[in-house]
């Protein structure tokens, strides 16, 4: 088994302030990739809304979150050693790969089984613990990012 990623926030206040630090990146990134696609200060004020940067630090923070891969019997036995978690597992059971990401702050996990699209099933993996678990945790407390 081997873990990678960032962020494993062991608190809704750990999970907030991780979110909040990739304010400024998700801004910057944003700011850069309209100028490498030739926005004008019309098309960028016209084009980058709130919304994109919001979008940008959701993607960003979820692309950063820990992630767990191994096969099934070194998942079964995080399971094992954590009987308190409310587990969400998607794909087959007969598939052998697992990746999970598991949050301490709710005591969720969420896990997707592959079978050797591994980068994929990362990407996925990250995007259903930020919308399972982080957004509802987040958006209400979140501070709104400027465009700019």
């Amino acid at each position: 088994m081997r873990t990678e990623g960032v962020f494993s926030p062991e608190t809704p206040t750990e999970a907030a302030e991780a979110f909040e630090s990739v304010g400024p990146a998700a801004q910057t990134v944003v700011r850069e990739t309209a100028k490498a696609m030739e926005f004008d200060r019309e098309e960028y004020d016209r084009r980058v809304t709130g919304e994109v940067v919001e979008t940008a630090r959701d993607a960003l923070f979820a692309s950063l979150l820990s992630v767990s891969v191994g096969d099934r019997e070194e998942w079964e036995a995080w399971r094992e050693a954590h009987p308190g978690y409310d587990v969400h597992e998607t794909g087959s059971e007969s598939v052998e790969r697992v990746v999970w990401h598991a949050a301490p702050a709710t005591e969720e996990a969420v896990a997707a089984t592959f079978q050797s699209e591994e980068e994929a099933a990362i990407g996925t993996l990250r995007r259903q613990a930020f919308g399972r678990i982080y957004q509802p945790m987040l958006k209400d407390d979140a501070p709104e990012q400027s465009d700019g």
